[in-house]
C-alpha cells in the first residue's frame, strides 16, 4: 500500500503490503542454522512489539486531543479579557499567542509529516503548540462574534467527525490512489494560498481569503470539505494499518493525522460561522 499522504508516506510500515507488514510482528523470523538441542537465537532488543489496534489509535488520539484542549483552555484563561477601552492592548497577547503557537505548530507538523520514525513527544509538542494557537484564535472570535460561536464550532467539528466515520463505515467508502492524490494536492494548494495571503497581507495587498466577504466564505467552505476528505483518508490508513499489523507506535502517527484534520475542520467551521453571524 503506497500512500500519497505526506503524513503516512514517510512511514515504511504503512506502505508495506499486508504480508510484508506482518513480517516481524508475530513470531521472530531469523536466518541462520539452529543446531539440534540448542535454544533458538534470541530476538534482538525491540524486535517484538505490539501491533496497532483501534484501541491504541483511540487512546493516542484521545491523549493528543486532550493536550490540544488543555493548552487551548490555559491560553484562554491566562490571556487578558477583551473588554473596555483597551481593546488593542488586550488583543496584543492573543495575536502573539496565535502567531507563536501557529508558527511552532506548522514547523512541528512538517517535522512529524516527514519523519520516518514517529515520535510521540513531537506529536504532543505539536498538540500543545496547536492548542495555544487555537485558544487565542477562539477567544478572539468569541469576543467579537459571541453567540456561543466557539461551542457551535466544537460541536460542529464533533458532528463532522462522527458523520464522516459513519459514512465511511456504512457506505463502505473505498479510497483509491486518484482520491489520495487529489486531496493531497488540494491540501498543499490551500496551504500555499494561505501562506501567500499572509505574505501579501504584510504589504496590505491581501486577496481576502481570510476575510469575511464572499471569497473568504468560499475559501472556508472549500477548506471544510477538504478537511472531511482528509478524515476519510485518515480512517482508510488506520483501517489498512490495523489489517497489516503495523507497530503500535504508528498509532501516534494516525493520531497526529486525525488531529491535523480535526483542527483544519474546526478553524474553517469557526470562520464560516463568524461570516454567517456577522452583522
Amino acid at each position: 500500500m503506497q500512500s500519497n499522504n505526506p503524513v503516512f508516506r514517510r512511514s515504511e510500515e504503512f506502505n508495506r503490503s499486508g504480508a510484508a507488514a506482518y513480517q516481524g510482528f508475530g513470531e521472530p523470523q531469523y536466518g541462520g542454522y539452529q543446531q539440534p538441542g540448542y535454544p533458538a537465537p534470541e530476538a534482538p532488543t525491540g524486535a517484538r512489539q505490539g501491533r496497532m489496534t483501534i484501541d491504541s489509535v483511540v487512546q493516542s488520539t484521545a491523549i493528543t486531543l486532550a493536550v490540544v484542549f488543555l493548552t487551548a483552555a490555559a491560553t484562554w484563561i491566562l490571556t487578558p479579557s477583551i473588554e473596555g477601552a483597551d481593546v488593542a492592548e488586550d488583543l496584543a497577547p492573543l495575536y502573539a499567542a496565535s502567531a507563536i503557537g501557529g508558527i511552532l505548530a506548522f514547523v512541528l507538523s512538517l517535522v512529524n509529516s516527514f519523519k520516518r520514525q514517529i515520535s510521540p513527544a513531537l506529536v504532543l509538542a505539536f498538540a500543545a503548540a496547536e492548542g495555544v494557537a487555537l485558544g487565542a484564535i477562539s477567544k478572539t472570535f468569541d469576543a467579537f462574534i459571541g453567540d456561543t460561536i466557539v461551542l457551535q464550532a466544537v460541536l460542529g467539528t464533533m458532528a463532522a467527525f462522527a458523520g464522516t466515520l459513519a459514512a465511511y463505515k456504512f457506505f463502505d467508502i473505498q479510497v483509491g490512489n486518484k482520491f489520495r492524490t487529489m486531496v493531497t494536492a488540494a491540501m498543499f494548494g490551500m496551504v500555499g494560498l494561505g501562506l501567500m495571503e499572509i505574505v501579501l497581507s504584510m504589504f496590505s495587498a491581501d486577496l481576502g481569503l481570510f476575510g469575511f466577504g464572499p471569497l473568504g466564505l468560499l475559501f472556508a467552505v472549500a477548506g471544510l470539505v477538504l478537511g472531511v476528505f482528509m478524515l476519510v483518508m485518515d480512517f482508510d490508513f488506520v483501517e489498512q494499518g490495523v489489517r497489516n499489523g503495523i507497530p503500535e507506535r504508528e498509532s501516534w502517527r494516525a493520531s497526529f493525522a486525525m488531529t491535523v484534520s480535526l483542527v483544519w475542520i474546526y478553524t474553517n467551521l469557526l470562520r464560516i460561522l463568524a461570516i454567517l453571524q456577522q452583522d
